[in-house]
């Protein structure tokens, strides 16, 4: 199979439409945001056009309100990729967000790294029940979910609290389930980075914020509203989407909010771009490098197919 990541904003989509086209394949999206129904412009998913080209899979699986997690998309990615093999078609693992691809590529004993949104919301959420003078509720809230970390943990161990609610929330699956995981490769993979480089991946982050609220991005936030999906969700917590809940409530403007979105992706896309450092045997390519890149998975495909 062939995994096409990198950055956001790097020009993944367009990309891997092309590869898939050329080599007979089917797309399985590994974008977090890109599975939740009615969020459209901004999770930059896939146009009609665009998902007419080639088929996509795990794309509008679930509604906002659904707590989507990894090891759902494992289960999911995986179903979808058997099909897609059942076809006779190659599978094109594509997204920017890294938990994912491992699970799919590792299982989801690789790990899981930190959420600095969830974890703002856990202290948040401890500290007003401890003002309150409830001591026990952050304890209380992992029992609820993995009973038996919660019987190893003293309730005031806030570190370890957070850490086992972070990964039950992240994974789906009970911190000692995760640790029981087999870490071994389970698929071969053709490792494609779509990076055009800092500068010019900062001007594609501006150009598609600028680009969202032109095409409707506070309208798309206000009907997800509308349809009942509020502002506390984790799905409405996500870049775009939390930035435009100030302008709807009447506290912010645009041209403000704008530049805050831009900030907060382009500080995404670095996390991103620090991530794919430290995959093995990743292949990084400009963009614009369509021949190399097409060489290259053609090469891969062909060796593939000798073995």
């Amino acid at each position: 199979m062939v995994v096409v990541t990198g950055p956001t904003a790097a020009g993944k989509t367009a990309l891997a439409i092309e590869l898939a086209q050329q080599f007979g394949g089917e797309i399985v999206n590994a974008d977090s945001q890109q599975v939740y129904r009615f969020m459209n412009v901004g999770t930059a998913k896939p146009s009609a056009e665009e998902r007419a080209l080639v088929p996509h899979h795990v794309i509008d699986v679930v509604t906002p309100d659904i707590q989507y997690h990894a090891a759902r998309f494992e289960a999911d990615a995986r179903a979808a990729a058997a099909r897609i093999r059942a076809r006779g078609k190659r599978v094109f693992l594509v997204g920017g967000t890294g938990l994912y691809i491992r699970a799919f590529l590792e299982g989801l004993g690789a790990g899981v790294p930190r959420d600095p949104a969830l974890r703002e919301e856990l202290e948040a959420f401890d500290e007003e029940h401890r003002k309150a003078g409830d001591t026990t509720a952050l304890h209380e809230r992992l029992a609820r979910v993995d009973p038996e970390s919660a019987k190893r943990l003293h309730p005031n161990d806030r570190v370890r609290l957070i850490r086992a609610i972070e990964l039950f929330e992240s994974t789906g699956r009970p911190a000692g389930e995760q640790r029981d995981a087999d870490a071994k490769p389970r698929e071969l993979a053709l490792h494609l980075a779509i990076d055009p480089g800092r500068e010019e991946l900062i001007e594609r982050i501006n150009s598609r914020c600028e680009a969202m609220l032109a095409g409707g991005l506070l309208q798309e936030a206000r009907d997800l509203r509308e349809r009942g999906y509020g502002p506390e969700l984790p799905s409405m917590r996500a870049i775009g989407y939390r930035h435009m809940q100030p302008v709807i409530e009447g506290r912010e403007i645009l041209a403000n909010v704008l530049e805050a979105m831009k900030h907060d992706t382009r500080q995404f896309a670095r996390r991103q771009r620090t991530w794919l450092r430290g995959v093995h045997g990743v292949r990084c390519f400009h963009p614009d490098q369509q021949s190399e890149i097409a060489g290259c998975t053609a090469e891969w495909l062909e060796a593939d197919a000798e073995v």
